[in-house]
């Protein structure tokens, strides 16, 4: 009698086996649901970055993954952080080229924020007397430093669609952007109430798109084929997370709400493909701990990598004649 070798397996790596399996199924379908579009037509991709601070660096680890596997997204949905990374993917930067451009500023976490490495700039740049403007940072710094590194200046400039994601302050409406000037819309998007003062837009006056929309991977369902979202929202860990300050519980509040927020999200109707990469001891500015938070983001990136080695696979046999 022929044994089966899947007791002999490691349990995570059953589990994982399996996974992959039930994937492979559900991407079939996904395929196979597609008897409506042209033969020669190809199964669209989308990408929806979300929210969370320098836990957001994961998104790279990601972004490596498409480019290894040769993965160009047909469409990518971002907030805040998931906007500022999102947003330079879409101005063609490679995944390794926006690394390099957070780890050239990593020094500390102010300096990766504001861009201060290598520029003119000087803390007195960065710091407001007071919150008078509605934040004690002005990202101006930052977003100049980022617009060096691209000519994209305008969503028309943009290798790849996007839609960047703001909140509406007065209405509290989420606010999706996908024309006009391409670097205050990300200003916008990664407003962190009482960190950076509000953007004005017309008679809108727009704060952090996680307010509404951590994790915008709904506006990319009912036009991508398959839609992959990246939720780096992180969570709290009171084994090894300190004892909050006053700091941390402001902003691991406003992690909680998004955290709800998107919880909500996938109750209602889910992604294809939701990635969480792991998030332990990183703060909402700990943009100088670039590597550990890519480091910790690898598990994920290597499921992800086997999830799209399917796809892949299934798009090829589909393809023969």
């Amino acid at each position: 009698m022929r044994r089966s070798i899947a007791p002999q397996l490691p349990p995570r790596r059953r589990a994982h086996v399996f996974r992959l399996a039930a994937l492979g199924l559900l991407l079939a379908g996904l395929l196979m649901g597609q008897a409506t579009t042209a033969a020669s037509s190809r199964p669209t991709l989308g990408l929806a970055l979300g929210s969370g601070g320098a836990n957001g660096l994961a998104h790279i680890a990601v972004l490596q993954v498409l480019d290894e596997l040769e993965i160009v997204p047909d469409r990518i949905a971002g907030t805040s952080i998931g906007a500022v990374i999102g947003g330079l993917y879409a101005a063609g930067l490679s995944a390794d080229e926006i690394l390099d451009i957070f780890d050239d500023v990593a020094g500390s976490p102010l300096d990766a924020l504001s861009g201060l490495a290598g520029s003119e700039l000087d803390l007195t740049d960065l710091l407001q007397l007071g919150l008078g403007d509605g934040g004690l940072f002005d990202s101006g710094g930052f977003l100049r430093f980022l617009a060096g590194h691209t000519q994209a200046r305008t969503f028309d400039d943009l290798a790849i669609p996007l839609s960047v994601v703001a909140t509406d302050y007065w209405s509290g409406d989420s606010v999706v952007i996908e024309a006009g000037r391409l670097f205050p819309a990300i200003e916008a998007s990664m407003a962190v109430p009482g960190l950076f003062k509000p953007v004005p837009r017309g008679e809108q006056l727009l704060i952090d798109g996680g307010t509404s929309n951590p994790l915008p991977y709904d506006l990319l369902l009912d036009d991508m084929d398959l839609v992959i979202a990246v939720d780096v929202s992180g969570g709290r860990h009171p084994e090894s997370d300190p004892v909050p300050g006053i700091a941390d519980l402001l902003f691991k509040t406003f992690s909680i709400m998004q955290q709800s927020l998107i919880r909500q999200g996938l109750a209602h109707r889910r992604p294809h493909l939701y990635i969480k990469p792991e998030a332990t001891g990183v703060r909402l500015l700990h943009f100088n701990r670039i590597h550990e938070i890519l480091a910790q983001a690898a598990p994920a990136a290597d499921e992800l990598r086997d999830q799209l080695t399917i796809w892949l696979a299934i798009q090829a046999d589909a393809a023969l004649p």
